[in-house]
């Protein structure tokens, strides 16, 4: 399964004050990326809710490096860095492709429940999401910087 990283730019109303994209949309980044790498692999999030599945978000951390500026080109590369059937965890790695530099660097963990919140067992319930996540992880080549 080949998929490639999620890139946009930074708009003027994610920036603050001193003219650089405030800290809060690092985390919405991440989610995006996330977002769009479920549709990248043909597992969307619309398809999961279909299912009767959803992901929250049980934890996410950002380590801040180098700025992002408004009209700055980005791409978020991602990795299922660990998968247990139940839960995952999500490595995030934010380049600023207007700089070239590292801008941020974080983690999401996630579980996989139902729609009323009861935890799903993919490997037993949904094999099919079960093999997609277990595929993705480790991947590297979706994390390293090209």
């Amino acid at each position: 399964m080949e998929v490639k990283n999620f890139t946009r730019k930074a708009f003027y109303y994610e920036t603050d004050g001193m003219g650089i994209v405030h800290h809060s949309n690092y985390i919405r980044w991440f989610e995006e990326a996330r977002i769009w790498w479920l549709d990248e692999i043909g597992f969307g999030y619309e398809k999961m809710e279909e299912m009767g599945v959803m992901i929250p978000v049980l934890s996410v951390s950002c380590k801040y490096h180098s700025p992002v500026r408004f009209q700055d080109e980005f791409k978020v590369c991602m990795m299922i860095c660990e998968f247990s059937g139940v839960r995952f965890k999500v490595a995030y790695k934010l380049y600023n492709l207007t700089t070239g530099k590292l801008s941020a660097e974080g983690e999401s963990t996630h579980c996989f429940v139902s729609k009323d919140f009861r935890p799903v067992r993919t490997k037993n319930d949904y094999p099919e999401i079960y093999r997609i996540f277990k595929d993705a992880e480790g991947r590297k080549d979706w994390y390293e910087n090209e």
